[in-house]
């Protein structure tokens, strides 16, 4: 593949590859974010395939050339640890950060591209039952409607906005058919036709919706599927939002997992094939709308998968990782450089 592959990790950083995927570079020297630091998410900017953000230990950072390095952006998260990133597809100047364990959790925005940003909902209390510190793993923006805005948080409930981010009203409740307040992903789709679907994931269930979040068509996953329940992520192709793919597991790290794949929207699921089984729960899944075709894989301990066929076979690269927090790939070739050794020598690629 052309382009450059974006691994985030918990303990190193971000690695990168620019040669699809034969040798795997380590952030340098004095970078905003440390080669062995905590990335929780990436995004590549849609209106920009050279702009990448990440969500860091230590905050905000951006990449100007395709994550070949990163420099910190001063926000009010400065030193917080940003879980989930945003962008506006509609608006490059609008964004949202949401926060997370073990910073407080909160939602931020901005709206003239980064200059300022204020937080759009009262921070989280510091401790939930579940998770000990909650953290905010979800944010989706209708790419048609951009006042629609929701998010997720694990555990503290599903929130959307009909006005762009002013307010902010809470929708998860068991009588109206999202019945767990640990959500793990949220989803806003736009068929063919225009009209407008709703998903969210609680840990243990996929709940969809047709008709603007009014009513939801909640089954827990066990019971779908093969008796796995930690439900990660959902995540559309990019040219066509009724074939999904979906990463589930019997646990976190866990030590089985799965990924199904839908092509009528999540009416019916079917399992996808892989050369090697993986070693924990897939936690992130990547795709870019370039080549629809092409999407990656990783598990909690590591494991990055490849698939070329739309999600429906999957081989594991040969690399592997510390834990895999968030996967991303952009067309834009980064100019990566080999790190220095610690000694001072000569230098080489980290592989």
């Amino acid at each position: 593949m052309d382009g450059t592959i974006l691994v985030a990790t918990a303990g190193q950083g971000i690695l990168r590859s620019n040669d699809d995927g034969t040798t795997w570079h380590r952030l340098g020297l004095k970078e905003a974010i440390e080669f062995d630091g905590v990335v929780r998410s990436v995004l590549v900017d849609p209106h920009d395939p050279v702009r990448v953000f990440a969500g860091a230990d230590v905050g905000l950072c951006v990449s100007a050339d395709g994550g070949a390095h990163f420099t910190r952006i001063d926000t009010p998260m400065n030193d917080m640890t940003i879980w989930s990133l945003a962008i506006d597809p509609s608006n490059p100047d609008v964004m949202f950060a949401g926060t997370g364990a073990p910073s407080r959790c909160c939602v931020y925005r901005t709206q003239d591209g980064g200059a300022s940003w204020e937080a759009v909902v009262p921070v989280f209390p510091e401790y939930c039952q579940g998770v000990n510190r909650p953290r905010l793993l979800a944010i989706a923006i209708d790419s048609a409607d951009p006042d629609e805005v929701w998010f997720g948080v694990e555990e503290g409930g599903a929130y959307r906005s009909r006005d762009g981010g002013d307010t902010w009203t809470r929708v998860d409740a068991p009588e109206g058919g999202i019945t767990s307040p640990d959500i793990h992903d949220v989803v806003v789709l736009r068929q063919a036709d225009g009209s407008r679907r709703h998903a969210v994931l609680t840990v243990n269930s996929v709940c969809r919706s047709s008709d603007d979040g009014e009513s939801w068509d909640s089954r827990l996953s066990a019971e779908r599927f093969d008796d796995m329940y930690y439900t990660r992520t959902l995540v559309p192709l990019a040219d066509n939002a009724l074939e999904q793919v979906l990463a589930i597991g019997d646990g976190t790290p866990g030590t089985r997992a799965m990924i199904y794949r839908t092509d009528d929207g999540g009416e019916t699921w079917a399992p996808t094939e892989f050369d090697r089984p993986p070693n924990s729960t897939f936690w992130a899944i990547a795709t870019h709308p370039s080549n629809a075709d092409l999407l990656f894989a990783g598990t909690k301990y590591g494991h990055l998968y490849r698939s070329i066929d739309r999600g429906r076979t999957w081989a594991r690269e040969w690399r592997e990782f510390s834990e895999i927090t968030s996967v991303a790939w952009t067309p834009h070739f980064a100019p990566l450089q080999a790190a220095h050794r610690s000694t001072g020598m000569d230098e080489k690629a980290e592989q």
